[in-house]
């Protein structure tokens, strides 16, 4: 396993790359953790089931989960866990184990006990997650298979993880990194999954988080919450929230550095985590299932505006054609915005597009040829970002979203069939 340097994950222009963190190889792990996967055959080939265990009994985690009033299994059983203490998660992919009633709970029930008795840990030690098709029945002894098999292969390395979480992913979302606090010097790492299904709300993403810091359980909980907010929350591809949004945090205390409630360590452990998470969240954004661009929507203003009117943007499927053909049709923006804040107007919005004012207070600017020309060239990049005000003060907000591509409507259209 290789641990040098490397310097390519942070590539957007909207996350700040932490200067008190250097980038590890992807797939390296902090201390205290061990992962493996195996070949189930949940998916009809390739690694399905993943592993992640951590050998510290004083570990202490943190999670997050959907917002959905439609759950699933695993989010059900992980969410009666001992969630400020697991020792060890289970990811399988290729089924959401959703919609089976009491035989999927049985099933998920049944990774927990397998996974803690290989361990020797008490099942709710365990936190379990699933992806992939929804209403169908998960094979449960593959799956317990698929646990023991990679119980039987944990070594301090990713890779295998990463991989076998993926379901229409392009490719797996992860990184290490090595963050010098103040007090000593830690290791962070995440492996994410996602790229259709995702609705900032927060978005349909299966997320886990290492560190070998010693952080207690409560100072852990409140950094995953507050990055997740700034992260996978703020993301979009479809507007479509999922049954299965999950994100595990542990720290494993492993490096002896001790990160106190609000002190300078936990300060910049949480800003190399809000890092982290952000440009995994933009990870899965790119991805989107066929996306060729990303965007981004700030929209200042009234407190109670912002939010509905981003989203709104965001999710709108003319917003994400025109992102999408790299045109320039800043009406869409105007037009979804308006839908989104209808009973509030007549409202006279101002609209930039990658720092050009094209409306200022409800009034579009007239472009010359050149102006239009330049305009057309500035939206084909990767990154495109869109500034909304509208009336009011006290708000402000931003969304990630993908542009919606042929390659999506086909995916789609084929997903079971």
């Amino acid at each position: 396993m290789s641990t040098a340097p490397t310097a390519t994950f942070f590539r957007s222009r909207w996350v700040e790359r932490p200067s008190h963190a250097v980038e590890l190889s992807p797939t390296a792990l902090p201390g205290g953790f061990r992962a493996a996967a195996a070949a189930a055959g949940i998916k009809p080939e390739g690694l399905d089931v993943a592993l992640l265990v951590s050998d510290a009994p004083t570990t202490a985690s943190a999670a997050r989960f959907t917002t959905s009033a439609v759950l699933g299994a695993p989010v059900i059983a992980s969410k009666e866990a001992a969630l400020d203490r697991l020792r060890a998660v289970v990811v399988s992919s290729g089924n959401a184990n959703v919609g089976d009633g009491r035989r999927g709970l049985d099933t998920a029930l049944s990774a927990q006990a397998a996974a803690g008795k290989m361990l020797g840990v008490a099942p709710d030690a365990v936190g379990v997650a699933a992806t992939g098709v929804i209403g169908r029945e998960l094979p449960r002894e593959r799956l317990v298979a698929g646990i023991r098999e990679a119980g039987a292969r944990l070594e301090e390395d990713a890779a295998d993880l990463s991989e076998a979480i993926l379901t229409t992913d392009r490719g797996p979302k992860r990184a290490c990194l090595e963050v010098a606090l103040p007090s000593g010097t830690v290791r962070l790492a995440a492996q994410a999954k996602g790229a259709g299904m995702m609705s900032p709300a927060f978005a349909t993403v299966i997320c886990l988080v290492e560190t070998d810091a010693a952080v207690d359980a409560a100072t852990l909980e409140l950094l995953t919450g507050v990055t997740v907010k700034r992260s996978f929350d703020r993301a979009t591809v479809d507007g479509q929230l999922s049954t299965s949004d999950t994100v595990f945090a542990l720290a494993s205390g492993a490096s002896g550095v001790a990160v106190e409630q609000e002190s300078p360590d936990e300060l910049a452990l949480g800003e190399a985590l809000d890092a982290l998470l952000r440009q995994l969240a933009l990870e899965v954004v790119a991805d989107g299932e066929g996306a060729h661009r990303v965007g981004r929507v700030v929209v200042r203003g009234d407190a109670e505006l912002v939010e509905p009117a981003a989203r709104a943007v965001a999710n709108s499927p003319l917003v994400k054609t025109a992102l999408h053909g790299a045109d320039p049709n800043f009406g869409r923006i105007l037009q979804a915005a308006g839908q989104a804040l209808a009973g509030h107007g007549p409202l006279h919005l101002d609209l930039r597009i990658e720092g050009r004012q094209l409306v200022s207070g409800g009034t579009a600017y007239d472009l010359d040829p050149d102006e239009l020309h330049e305009l057309e060239a500035a939206v084909r990049g990767p990154e495109i970002e869109y500034e909304l005000t509208v009336p009011g003060d006290g708000g402000e907000t931003e969304v990630f979203f993908s542009d919606l591509s042929h390659d999506y409507v086909t995916l789609n259209a084929e997903y079971t069939t």
